[in-house]
């Protein structure tokens, strides 16, 4: 059985990620380990091509800055204890690799949701971030 001393956990900060942050909580203390809570907010640019000619430098930041709010009011909630909690912007598969690889982290957990229709066919973050990672994943059913 493998040992885990840190665990990230990717959370996307909607109604039931505290579901998830609860049980990836159970499971860090079950193997003693820290908790690392984050959420990766996609940059603005990617969401519209890159050929919008406005500057979106302060819709960022304030996307951003409403985002760290959010997790550290979900934190609080849930009542548990992070060794760390940020926010990151890029892609969130991209970013949780990141993250795990600098950081040396022996499991990543996310929050797996249903997939219906056309969301089947385009993938998911989930399927995104088992694909490649430096650790072992842990979707969790929400």
């Amino acid at each position: 059985m493998p040992t885990y001393n840190n665990i990230l956990v990717g959370l996307d900060l909607a109604e039931d990620c505290t579901q998830i942050l609860r049980k990836a909580a159970d499971i860090a203390t079950s193997f003693h380990a820290k908790l690392h809570v984050v959420h990766v907010v996609e940059p603005l640019a990617f969401a519209y091509g890159g050929d919008v000619p406005l500057d979106l430098t302060e819709a960022q930041g304030v996307m951003e800055s409403q985002a760290a709010e959010r997790l550290e009011r979900i934190i609080n909630e849930v009542g548990v204890t992070v060794a760390s909690h940020r926010v990151c912007i890029g892609q969130a598969a991209g970013e949780l690799h990141r993250l795990a690889e600098e950081e040396k982290m022996d499991m990543i957990i996310v929050g797996s949701h249903s997939r219906h229709g056309l969301a089947l066919l385009f993938g998911s973050i989930t399927k995104g971030v088992v694909q490649n990672a430096c650790c072992d994943v842990m979707a969790l059913k929400v």
